[in-house]
Order: C-alpha cells, then structure tokens, then sequence
C-alpha cells in the first residue's frame, strides 16, 4: 500500500493572535492555522480576551482533567451559553446531579446487546441507499448525512418521517453554523442575539428542530404511541423530574442525540471513503473483507467480522476526530504538571492535536491502519486515543456510532467502487465537527458491472 497524507490546513511556525480566531478561516475551521509548536508541545496557555485557556496536550494531563479530577472541571459556562438555544440542559451541556440523572436514562438505550440489536437496522438502511445510487460523480458526504439522518429516525424515533425530510437536513446544516457567531457573541460579553443572514437561519435552524422534537415528545405521551427511545426516555425523566421539566429536558436529549446521532457519524463516513478512495489497493482489501462479513448476514456480529475495516475507520478517527475539541472549566484551583489552573480558567482538550503529537505517534499525519492492528494499542496512553471523548463523559453512543459506521461502510463498499474526482481538492471545514469542506465528490461504479 502507498504512504498516504492526507490533507489538513497549513501550520505556521508560530502561535498566531487570538483575535484572528474571530475572522476569516480559523472563524470558519476549528483545526485551521495551529502552529507546528502546538504538534511539538505538551501545555499551550493563552489568554482569549480575558479568558485564561489552557491547552493540555499530554495525556496524563488529559487524564488528571478528566477522569483523576474530574469533579474540579466542569462544562464551561461560555459553552453552555453557546449550546443552550439548541440542546438546552440535556446530557451534553448539563453537570452533576442533573448530567448523572440524564447519563443514566440514556445509557439503558445504549448498552452492547441493545446496540447489537440494531445492526439490520442499520443493514436496511445502508442496502436501500445503495440500492438508491446511480454509477457517476456523487457527493458522499450527502448521501452519508442522509443515511445516517435515516437511522437515527428508526433507532431511536420509530422512523419519524419528519426528521428525515430535505427541509430537515437544510436546518441542520444551518443550525450547526450558527455556532460560529454565537461563540464571537459569548466569548465578547455580547447578548445572545442574530445579527448576520448566517445567524438568523442558523436561530430559525435550531427553532425548526426543537419546535419539531417537541412535537415528537409529546406525541409520545398520547395513548397507542411508539414506543422507542424517545418514549422510554421521556418516562423514565418523569418518574425523576416534574412533569414540564422532564418534557423539557426530554426535547434538550431528543434533539442532542438526533443532531449528534448522525453528524459525527456521517462525518466519519465520509473521511473514511474519501482516504480509500486514494488508496485503491487497500479499498479493495475491505471490500472483500466486507463482501464476505455480508455473505454471513447482517446480524448483531457483523461488525465483529470486520477487523480490518475497523482499523481504518479507527485510523481515520485519529486523523479526523468527530469533535476536534472539548472544554471544561476548573471550578476550584489545581496543578496540571507545573502549570498552575485558577478558579474559572478554561481547559481545552483538542483531539485533533493529541492525534497528531509528534511525541506521540511516529509520522503522526500520516494514514496508517495497522496502528490499530494486532496488540500495537497496548503501549499507548489511554488517553492518547480519544475520538470519543475522555472519562466519565465519554460519548455514551461510541458503540452505536461505530457499528453503525462499520455497517454502512461494509454494504456500500460491497456494492461500489469509490473513486476520486481529478481535480478535486479535499479542505476540512467546522467550528463544532470535522467535515468535508462543500461536501466530498467521489465517482461510483458498481462492483458487480465487471
């Protein structure tokens, strides 16, 4: 197999000023314009406009925010601003006892044998949407969002067609983009409020979402209702919670797992396919693999028949983690190595820099599978490897997240050779995921044509 590199945004030699964060690119792309110190250090400290923010990039230090002292750093106040009009107090932006109470109603849909159960649901879909395909110049990365917009809708909302409708995808799309303005609005003291084109259809976005999951909520409280997630998570905040608030906080969880249910998924589909579309021989490796995992059905252990197209999908999670940052904000004093953490500063975990570290990995930007082959992952730090996140909140769907991707993956790599576009130039783009920048173009051609 050739060395493969695949691209990422251009790094200077040094830090720039935290004031360009507010424009251009490095507004629109959280990974763009890091200096090649940031791959070569282990703390960077910055001050952000009178917020002190330490980036830790060794994973003891990783480990000692996340899991040793855990109790001391919470969800910033300036992310949960951001976040609020959209997810609300659910499981991603809440803390303590209400993030305990949530994590531990959620976690029952998301546990290995109800995560199993759902690989022909995932199997269904994949087969329908490569039934659906035409040979030619196609953007996967759409057809990945839809596809994966249509199992988070039978997964967990019994198929509700209204939240795999185009209008829906166009929300969300623009939903997650009003997160660039909002974060320049907190981070300056600044209210709350739309004031670009981007920002008041990113607001109507998050309207149109939480007005249609509401619906979806209540719905389920009527009698002769489905019973899915979304009913069985509602119950359960009830007996916890009264009434209107378990409501409330059932539509913040519906509106979070549907939004991160299939993004983050999608997004890792995508970059997965894009790398093997430049890497022929290896493509080919999978999709034998994958054909013969298909012979053998569908079923709760396909995805354990698919070790080397987990390895890939692995690889490219270090290179492309689905949230290139996470935040906490230290409540009380502490130590992080020889760097002293105040009251109120702001730690910043970033994936995308941990999986790159040069002390880290050997040639860390370059795609090599066998990194996740045999027993190599043994010698490395727990927390050297967080695609998922950290610690106790660790992405309660990482199980759901990857079958579902190891599924889909093996039902269209059965069907389809996915080939580049000459030409096309491959850019990352996203302040809260990592995705293809415009989409990502690939030429199809059946398998069985030849």
């Amino acid at each position: 197999m050739n060395s493969f590199i695949p691209p990422y945004p251009p790094r200077g030699a040094g830090p720039v000023a935290p004031w360009r964060g507010f424009f251009g690119e490095r507004a629109k792309t959280a990974v763009y314009g890091w200096s090649e110190r940031a791959f070569r250090d282990w703390h960077i400290t910055r001050n952000v406009f009178g917020h002190t923010v330490h980036i830790p990039l060794h994973p003891e230090a990783v480990q000692h925010v996340v899991l040793d002292n855990a109790a001391n750093y919470g969800k910033p106040r300036l992310v949960k601003q951001i976040l609020e009009p959209a997810i609300g107090h659910g499981l991603l932006s809440s803390d303590g006892e209400l993030w305990r109470s949530q994590r531990k109603i959620v976690a029952t849909s998301f546990t290995p044998p109800a995560v199993d159960s759902l690989v022909p649901v995932f199997g269904e879909v994949a087969s329908r949407t490569a039934e659906q395909r035409q040979p030619g110049r196609r953007d996967v990365a759409a057809s990945a969002t839809a596809a994966t917009m249509q199992v988070i809708s039978q997964a967990l909302f019994s198929g509700d067609s209204r939240l795999t409708s185009p209008e829906a995808m166009r929300h969300i799309a623009r939903a997650l983009e009003a997160v660039t303005e909002a974060r320049v609005q907190v981070i300056l003291g600044l209210p709350l409020i739309p004031v670009t084109p981007r920002g008041w259809r990113g607001r109507a976005g998050q309207q149109y979402l939480r007005r249609t999951l509401g619906k979806v909520v209540r719905e389920r409280l009527e009698p002769g209702a489905p019973d899915d997630f979304v009913a069985g998570m509602t119950r359960a905040l009830m007996e916890q919670f009264p009434r209107e608030q378990a409501i409330e906080l059932a539509v913040d969880n519906a509106v979070t797992f549907y939004l991160a249910g299939h993004e983050t998924t999608a997004n890792a589909i995508s970059w997965t396919l894009f790398i093997l579309s430049r890497l022929p021989e290896l493509q080919e490796q999978a999709a034998a693999e994958a054909a013969q995992a298909v012979a053998g059905g569908i079923d709760s252990k396909l995805p354990e028949r698919l070790p080397l197209l987990r390895a890939i999908v692995e690889e490219t999670l270090r290179l492309y983690p689905p949230a290139p940052r996470f935040d906490r904000e230290a409540i009380g004093a502490d130590q992080l190595g020889d760097v002293a953490i105040a009251p109120d500063d702001i730690i910043s975990i970033w994936p995308w820099l941990i999986h790159r570290h040069e002390k880290l990995w050997e040639e860390p930007d370059r795609f090599d599978h066998t990194r996740f082959l045999g027993d190599a992952r043994k010698q490395w730090h727990r927390y050297q490897y967080i695609p998922f996140g950290a610690g106790p909140r660790t992405c309660v769907g990482a199980r759901f997240a990857m079958a579902e991707a190891l599924t889909i993956l093996a039902v269209w790599l059965t069907e389809w050779h996915f080939l580049p576009v000459e030409g096309w130039r491959m850019e990352t783009s996203g302040m809260v995921t990592l995705r293809p920048k415009g989409g990502l173009p690939l030429v199809l051609d059946r398998r069985n044509s030849h």
